[in-house]
């Protein structure tokens, strides 16, 4: 392999518990988001846009999903014999197998990887943000401050920083303190899981962090306070567009819901700066006599005959004529029914609504089982489930994958509830 200056390890392992049903049988970074996409294709679209084209996808949780949309990199143009993208999975080591025990054990178990290509730098992403960023710019800040490890941060306000871990730098950038969430923030630099690192500097760090049995191996508790305490060179690289971690459902709905914006904040019909899937074969979506689509994103393969409003409807859906959508997400072929009224909603992968069905009415309760997951008042429907004619569900309920109607106790789910494959309904 061809040695590059700089190799992108992108960490999409993640199970995105917080996303509930929805990352029930795939990883958060394949989770589908706006209108085409999944959210890897982000961190992989800024890549090749930032002339980055040698690419590690660590993966672990539920990776068929993952694996297959990625595969050998062709929508990014990262299908390339010196290069390109390589999907690293936990795997068998001298009879023992191991899981990724946090971020940075996953990278060290790919140092082999890395050594390969032998870089001067190695940029570590997450997988699962949404934003677009020249990770050559930072590259460039890296170089000029002659830094060991500079981080990726974005000013948040003062009452969510403690959400973040917080970057205490001086007015040149250098960082000189980090706290992991405090609970009275100093400054509101808050990371944004975006690290570039000299790669032998790093390689000895992550070395000493395996052999500490008490480490989380984690880079934010462990790899950079390390780095900190040994007085190295490490910079906060200010980033001022959008960045949106989509980890919950109440996020994710809330990221979808700002690309339909007149003026969005995140723009995707950028010509500079492009968003790379791969596209499904399927035709112009067609609106019927009586269709209405407004403020809205509608795929390709789609066929309308009701009403769309504020949504974000994925390729090859079909709305029956007389159904109603209106501040919901509709998954790639998903049916709704005649009749249909869908509010605030999420809907998974070739899930059916039936005839007449109401999604996301009655009062705002949290989710009696999982308040934590679903509290927002936005109601989720599972991949492949299928509600059946007439029924009515309330808001902050969670429709399990594949259910049938015979999984229904009842065809009203009060607001709060939950319906489950095998029948078990609270």
């Amino acid at each position: 392999m061809v040695k590059k200056e700089i190799v992108a390890l992108l960490l999409a392992g993640g199970q995105g518990s917080r996303l509930g049903v929805l990352t029930k049988t795939i990883a958060k970074p394949a989770v589908l988001y706006g209108g085409k996409y999944r959210i890897i294709d982000f961190s992989l679209s800024n890549c090749i846009n930032s002339g980055i084209d040698t690419v590690g996808v660590l993966t672990q949780y539920q990776p068929l999903k993952l694996n297959s949309h990625i595969g050998i990199g062709k929508p990014w143009d990262m299908d390339r014999i010196n290069g390109g993208v390589t999907i690293l999975s936990p795997y068998l080591k001298e009879e023992v197998g191991e899981w990724y025990k946090g971020t940075a054990n996953a990278v060290f178990q790919n140092i082999h990887y890395v050594d390969k290509i032998s870089p001067e730098y190695v940029i570590i992403l997450s997988g699962d943000h949404i934003y677009k960023m020249d990770y050559s710019q930072m590259l460039d800040f890296h170089k000029r401050n002659n830094a060991e490890a500079t981080i990726s941060v974005i000013d948040v306000p003062i009452e969510e920083a403690g959400r973040y871990g917080i970057m205490n730098a001086s007015d040149d950038g250098r960082i000189y303190e980090f706290e992991e969430k405090p609970a009275q923030p100093k400054s509101t630099l808050a990371s944004m899981g975006v690290y570039i690192f000299n790669w032998n500097t790093l390689k000895q760090y992550l070395i000493r962090d395996n052999e500490n049995t008490l480490s989380q191996y984690d880079f934010g508790k462990n790899i950079i306070p390390m780095m900190l305490e040994d007085g190295r060179s490490m910079w906060a690289y200010k980033f001022s567009g959008y960045w949106r971690d989509v980890g919950t459902i109440q996020a994710f709905w809330e990221s979808n819901m700002d690309l339909i914006s007149r003026i969005p904040d995140f723009n995707l019909f950028d010509p500079n700066w492009r968003i790379y899937t791969p596209n499904p074969v399927a035709p112009a979506h067609y609106i019927g006599p009586d269709g209405s689509i407004k403020k809205s994103i509608v795929a390709e393969g789609c066929m309308i005959y009701g009403k769309l409003k504020n949504s974000v409807i994925f390729p090859g859906v079909i709305v029956e004529k007389n159904a109603v959508i209106e501040d919901s997400i509709i998954m790639s072929g998903a049916s709704i029914g005649e009749g249909a009224v869908i509010n605030q909603c999420i809907v998974g992968e070739r899930a059916y609504v039936g005839r007449h069905v109401k999604l996301g009415v009655g009062e705002i309760v949290p989710n009696e089982h999982k308040p934590n997951i679903y509290n927002s008042g936005i109601t989720v429907i599972g991949e492949a489930a299928h509600i059946p004619d007439e029924a009515h569900v309330g808001k902050n309920v969670m429709i399990d994958i594949e259910v049938t109607q015979e999984d229904f106790c009842d065809f009203k789910i009060s607001s709060g509830k939950n319906v489950y494959k095998g029948g078990v309904c609270e």
